[in-house]
């Protein structure tokens, strides 16, 4: 017990992870998001005038309801567009950073040591674009704990082989 320490850390002299450049998302991603939107307010839209053309007594507020899904429309797409240019990721020698949030950015480090599993998901419309989401698994939870959307397949291969080799480094 003699040789036992407990000095005082200096905090302003620890790396701040606000510094990190952060690598963004592919562009391509940016159309699937959009694809996928159109896809939805298209289902949304079709929903909307059948109800409307079956319901008579809602035929006096087409205009207007049309008007406020519009705006609607118009307002999640500018949300998600936000939300696309704030998503970035950066790998450091001893964790990866996730950085999301439109409002208020948040900045997810996970130390590898933590990591448990790495998976790689294509959607559809991403396939096509040649992108695919990276999913990275922590110890005590049955969902990823962080995702990272809109990453080129092939780099996302070559993150995965390096999170996989920090993995093996430190069993």
């Amino acid at each position: 017990m003699k040789d036992f320490t407990n000095d005082v850390i200096d905090t302003s002299k620890l790396p701040k992870f606000e510094e990190v450049d952060f690598s963004e998302l592919q562009p391509n991603y940016w159309k699937v998001i959009l694809i996928n939107l159109i896809v939805l307010f298209l289902i949304i839209g079709v929903i909307i005038g059948f109800v409307l053309f079956y319901k008579e007594d809602l035929s006096d507020f087409v205009t207007e309801i049309y008007f406020i899904y519009t705006v609607m429309a118009f307002f999640v797409l500018f949300i998600s567009r936000l939300s696309f240019m704030k998503k970035g990721f950066a790998f450091r020698n001893h964790d990866l950073l996730f950085r999301s949030g439109i409002i208020a950015t948040n900045i997810h480090v996970v130390p590898y040591n933590r990591i448990q599993h790495v998976s790689i998901n294509e959607g559809l419309i991403s396939r096509f674009f040649g992108l695919v989401n990276l999913e990275i698994f922590t110890a005590g939870g049955a969902s990823s704990d962080i995702e990272i959307p809109g990453i080129a397949k092939m780099q996302a291969e070559n993150i995965k082989q390096l999170l996989m080799g920090k993995i093996q480094k430190q069993l």
